[in-house]
């Protein structure tokens, strides 16, 4: 996970989640998007909803990852599809992120089974008798 990544429509917060929201075009309404583990996750679920919502100047240039956009995603979908397209990608992001062991999460697995494969489990009735 990128801790200093900078990604647009996304801030940290305090204690370390990341959070997404986005400005609904003709209104002063915030569209709230989620907050997610990743910090790509959070730029995902921006991008989507930046695409969705602003079509016109939704340039893939601006967007933090172009190439990510899901096929169910098009211009001008109402703020609540937007909201959980958004979100369902961006929850998607941020399993992917929890499920990938890191490689000090894989060594700790190992010594873990290699500690429980070399052990002799003796344990008898009168071990747990008062």
């Amino acid at each position: 996970m990128s801790s200093g990544a900078k990604y647009r429509g996304i801030r940290r917060r305090k204690w370390g989640k990341w959070v997404s929201e986005i400005r609904v075009p003709g209104s002063s309404e915030r569209l709230w998007l989620g907050t997610y583990t990743s910090p790509e996750a959070a730029a995902t679920a921006h991008d989507i909803a930046y695409y969705c919502l602003r079509p016109e100047s939704s340039s893939l240039h601006k967007l933090n990852f172009p190439s990510m956009l899901p096929p169910n995603v098009q211009p001008g979908m109402s703020p609540t599809s937007v909201q959980k397209v958004a979100s369902d990608a961006a929850m998607a992001i941020d399993a992917q992120f929890l499920t990938t062991p890191t490689p000090a999460d894989q060594q700790h697995r190992q010594t873990v089974d290699n500690y429980r494969q070399n052990q002799d489990l003796n344990i008898s009735v009168e071990d747990y008798q008062y």
